[in-house]
């Protein structure tokens, strides 16, 4: 229900795969070696005072902590929507040209926390977490937010509240973690918006894309999921996606009233009290009678409409609630009549008891 991302798993998204197996299983192999670690460590001061710039490859990557390799997983695989949109090629070009801009925003960030707080960053997370930020940018500004539901009736829930929860807990799973997230999100603004034409300079050349394409993309490549219903004609994935569930909602409310429509049938009386259990039908009332000849009526009363059908469980809802009003008043009536007969007779029998003892005396 929270899925914005259209159909289910990796099809027409090879390279969100390729980084969810190869970066993931680069993790688990540097957990089960750790003395591998240290040439993956994001370290600034190695790169700016030793110059070892190898270490922005390496360490801007691979994530050395299992949380951060978990949920840069799952916004990886939920943000394969822009591959699906906008291409393979573009959206390489978009990560490239995000990481460059990262790399360099991330010294100039650290620069500027030195100068206002006197305090010297010397390692930063590690991982591909600059360029998984910046991808917040266009998901922001293109992806539609359609409501799911409400919690205690004000704070609304999107098909988009779940990737900002776990953006949120990857923002929170480290102490200098909103570095990078502010690094990656000004540079997905700026690559996004092209300023300074960003996107003809910074972008995956033509002649790399066919090579992908031709070995990597097989290796990678998903089949098309057979099991999901074919989505309807709208604009965007998640448009469809929302039409399939409305369609689904409609077939479900269309099933309950059905339903209650054939319990109505059986029941057509739902009230406090159900007068047809205390009084029957009218249509039943007079099967042990002896049928009368009915009265002819003259012609002017006649009316032109076909008389209502009986059997129908309108008509005898209407007959028992035109009907039924007069016979409990009748009812009520003769108990009336009783309670006073019987207070007649005991009346009479006292003034007969009298008489006898006057007599006797």
């Amino acid at each position: 229900m929270f899925t914005t991302t259209g159909s289910r798993g990796l099809y027409k998204a090879p390279l969100s795969k390729s980084l969810l197996l190869v970066l993931n299983g680069l993790t688990v192999m540097l957990t089960l070696l750790p003395r591998y670690q240290d040439l993956f460590v994001y370290h600034l001061q190695a790169i700016t005072q030793e110059h070892q710039v190898w270490r922005l490859l390496c360490g801007r990557l691979v994530c050395l902590d299992i949380k951060d390799s978990f949920c840069s997983s799952l916004l990886i695989y939920n943000f394969r929507i822009f591959e699906r949109r906008f291409g393979t090629r573009k959206f390489a070009s978009f990560l490239f040209g995000t990481w460059c801009l990262s790399a360099l925003m991330d010294f100039l960030l650290a620069k500027a926390f030195q100068f206002l707080f006197d305090y010297e960053l010397e390692e930063l997370p590690s991982g591909l977490l600059a360029p998984v930020f910046s991808l917040f940018v266009p998901f922001y500004l293109s992806i539609p937010r359609m409501p799911v539901t409400q919690v205690l009736g004000r704070i609304h829930i999107t098909n988009k509240s779940l990737v900002y929860i776990v953006g949120l807990q990857l923002l929170t799973s480290s102490p200098f973690m909103w570095l990078l997230a502010l690094s990656g999100l000004i540079s997905g603004g700026l690559y996004h918006s092209s300023v300074l034409r960003l996107q003809k300079i910074l972008f995956v050349p033509a002649w790399v894309s066919r090579i992908g394409q031709y070995i990597l993309e097989p290796v990678f490549s998903s089949s098309q999921p057979t099991s999901e219903t074919p989505l309807g004609m709208g604009a965007t994935l998640d448009v469809q996606r929302q039409q399939r569930m409305e369609l689904l909602d409609q077939q479900l409310l269309l099933a309950q009233y059905n339903e209650a429509r054939r319990n109505a049938r059986q029941q057509p009386q739902s009230g406090l009290l159900q007068w047809t259990r205390l009084f029957p039908s009218l249509r039943h009332r007079g099967q042990n009678r002896v049928p009368v000849q009915p009265r002819p009526q003259p012609q002017e009363h006649q009316s032109t409409q076909p008389p209502s059908l009986d059997n129908s469980p309108v008509a005898e809802e209407q007959v028992d609630v035109y009907f039924g009003v007069p016979l409990i008043l009748s009812c009520v009536l003769q108990v009336a009549r009783l309670v006073e007969m019987g207070k007649q007779l005991s009346e009479g029998k006292e003034v007969t008891e009298r008489e006898s003892r006057n007599q006797s005396r």
